[in-house]
C-alpha cells in the first residue's frame, strides 16, 4: 500500500479491500465505467477512497481498490446506502460482462508500538 493510503488507512478499524478480475482486454472499458457510473454512487455512500490500483505482477487484469470504515456498523450502514442508491443498478448493468470475479475482504488494523512513532 502507497504511503499516503497507509496514512489514511491508520484511523479506520476496517478496511474493505476489494479485487475485482476483468476480462482480458478490458481494463480501459471497465475503468471508464466504473470512473463515470460508480464513482458518483461511491463518493456519496462511502466516502473517500484510499485508493485505486491495477495489478502488475502475478494475477493479471485486476483492478484493486480499498476503503475505510470506522467499524462493521459503519461498513454495514455505507454499503446498504450504496447498494439501495437509485443509480447503482446502471453500473452493475454496465460492468456485467466486464467482471470476472469478485474478492471482498474486511481486514482490520493492528497496532504495533514501532508504528507509534512514526506519527
Amino acid at each position: 500500500m502507497p504511503p499516503d493510503a497507509m496514512i489514511a488507512a491508520a484511523g479506520k478499524a476496517l478496511v474493505d479491500h476489494r479485487i475485482y478480475t476483468i476480462r482480458l482486454r478490458k481494463m480501459g472499458e471497465f475503468v471508464e465505467v466504473w470512473d463515470r457510473l460508480a464513482m458518483p454512487i461511491l463518493l456519496r455512500t462511502l466516502g473517500s477512497p484510499l485508493g485505486f490500483w491495477t495489478s502488475l505482477v502475478g494475477a493479471q487484469n485486476q483492478f484493486v481498490h480499498l476503503w475505510g470504515y470506522d467499524s462493521l456498523a459503519d461498513y454495514e450502514q455505507r454499503c446498504q446506502a450504496r447498494d439501495t442508491h437509485p443509480d447503482f443498478p446502471k453500473y452493475l448493468a454496465a460492468t456485467e460482462h466486464l467482471i470476472v470475479a469478485q474478492e471482498t475482504r474486511l481486514i482490520r488494523r493492528v497496532a504495533l508500538p514501532s508504528m507509534e512513532t512514526m506519527k
